[in-house]
């Protein structure tokens, strides 16, 4: 009895593969220009920050499969929505307490 892979299989595990494929080349990037300081260090920060970009919507399509044209797709959106609130929400309040711990033990 022999196991025949489906062509939506296949297609999940390529997806897979280019994803981590892209993730990797999306690493490796930032940390190339914030090792050999090669470029201006805003110029460095740019490059980090869209790479980080792109490797979220990398992660998000080839990874949690949250498409846009699916039946699905609205409450994808707003699950997402809400998740980046409650970390924004987080790092925030975290960055309010150090601060205010800072001001408070530096007196």
């Amino acid at each position: 009895m022999s196991y025949q892979h489906s062509d939506t299989e296949n297609t999940g595990a390529r997806d897979y593969v280019k994803g981590f494929v892209l993730s990797l080349i999306l690493t490796v990037i930032p940390f190339y220009f914030a090792y050999t300081q090669s470029l201006p260090e805003t110029t460095t920060y740019a490059i980090l920050f869209g790479c980080a970009i792109v490797q979220v919507i990398v992660h998000f399509t080839y990874f949690l499969h949250m498409e846009v044209k699916s039946e699905q797709g609205q409450w994808n959106m707003v699950s997402l929505v809400f998740s980046a609130i409650v970390v924004l929400i987080l790092i925030a309040g975290s960055l309010w307490i150090m601060w205010n711990l800072h001001e408070n033990m530096m007196l």
